[in-house]
């Protein structure tokens, strides 16, 4: 892939700005413009990524969570089963 790290960016933003309007303008919990949105942000995240890896051997600290039931722990939130994640939760650093 050969687009430049910086048009990628700006495809990101311009997401974000779309997934920001669209969730403003929310018309109740599945609305089809809010979704929409919400993939277009993941599709553009995932592009950025790649091109800035491409481009300078770099990630982000970001990771796009697929909507996945089992992870949803029914309070609301999304269970972290990440590595140090209770050691997070509690306050301390992981691998302290």
């Amino acid at each position: 892939m050969s687009i430049d790290p910086h048009v990628a960016l700006q495809s990101l933003m311009a997401a974000l700005e779309e997934h920001l309007t669209a969730a403003a303008r929310r018309r109740g919990d599945k609305d089809p413009v809010v979704e929409a949105a919400y993939l277009a942000v993941a599709d553009a995240f995932e592009v950025y990524e790649e091109v800035l890896y491409d481009a300078y051997g770099e990630v982000t600290p970001l990771e796009i969570y697929e909507d996945d039931e089992e992870d949803f722990d029914g309070t609301g939130e999304f269970e972290d089963k990440s590595p140090g994640a209770n050691e997070r939760s509690a306050g301390v650093q992981p691998g302290t």
